[in-house]
């Protein structure tokens, strides 16, 4: 998918996570900050790399702002900050597990 505008999904609350994406030109720029970056930084960054990498998400500039949120939580505010930043519509959006 391409990064046509910004968007961003998420809150600033407890166990949860604001990622935010934009057109990017070098591949994928990941800035991450996190209230547990040292026990779950690197699994953090995994995650939101594998969810891009499965979006088929080759440029972007990813600002991911982490408050405790688990692995589901980050994968579903990537998928939607990247489907907002696409301008899909919520009739064209693959609900169900169409996204691999």
């Amino acid at each position: 998918m391409e990064i046509l505008k910004p968007a961003a999904a998420g809150t600033l609350e407890s166990s949860d996570a604001q990622v935010t994406v934009e057109p990017g030109e070098n591949g994928i720029e990941l800035s991450l900050t996190s209230s547990v970056m040292n026990q779950y930084g690197r699994q953090i960054k995994a995650t939101v790399l594998e969810t891009l990498e499965r979006l088929d998400v080759q440029n972007a500039r990813v600002t991911v702002v982490d408050k405790g949120a688990l692995d589901c939580t980050l994968k579903a505010r990537v998928e939607c900050a990247v489907l907002r930043s696409c301008g899909q519509s919520a009739e064209n959006i693959p609900w169900g597990g169409a996204i691999r």
